[in-house]
């Protein structure tokens, strides 16, 4: 992607293109906007755990992702501060998950994420992330 493509792009857009730990996986993103974000993953054999569904760790890395697309959306770097899962129903291989995040409240620097992700009407898992901006990935400091 050249750089006049790059910043075209909505600033989730952009996050989205640049995560290569999302893209290895196959998701998708399929939708975003304010506070809002859509994104899709098909379940492969390598994401099944010993017990022959879905390794919560890629559930929850899907509806994480589809948190930092929606609290990106508005412009400044944003990261997780923390986050909570509730897995509601085992996935298999071969499941196509869907998670849909919309944003709860924004107060200052940080930000209230909910994330349902579901196998067609079935949920799945619902999440809640919670997020902060912040001024330079690189001088950041933990507060």
């Amino acid at each position: 992607m050249t750089e006049a493509t790059q910043s075209a792009l909505a600033p989730a857009q952009r996050m989205f293109a640049a995560d290569q730990a999302s893209q290895g996986l196959g998701i998708e993103l399929l939708e975003q906007g304010d506070g809002t974000a859509v994104l899709r993953m098909t379940v492969a054999a390598s994401m099944v755990n010993g017990h022959g569904i879905a390794h919560g760790g890629y559930v929850f890395l899907l509806a994480d992702t589809a948190f930092a697309c929606a609290c990106n959306s508005h412009g400044p770097v944003t990261v997780a501060s923390g986050a909570d899962i509730t897995f509601v129903a085992p996935a298999h291989e071969g499941d196509v998950l869907t998670a849909t995040a919309r944003e709860v409240t924004r107060f200052g620097r940080s930000g209230i994420y909910d994330v349902s992700v579901v196998r067609g009407t079935t949920v799945i898992a619902e999440f809640r992330g919670r997020s902060r901006s912040i001024r330079d990935l690189q001088s950041e400091e933990p507060q």
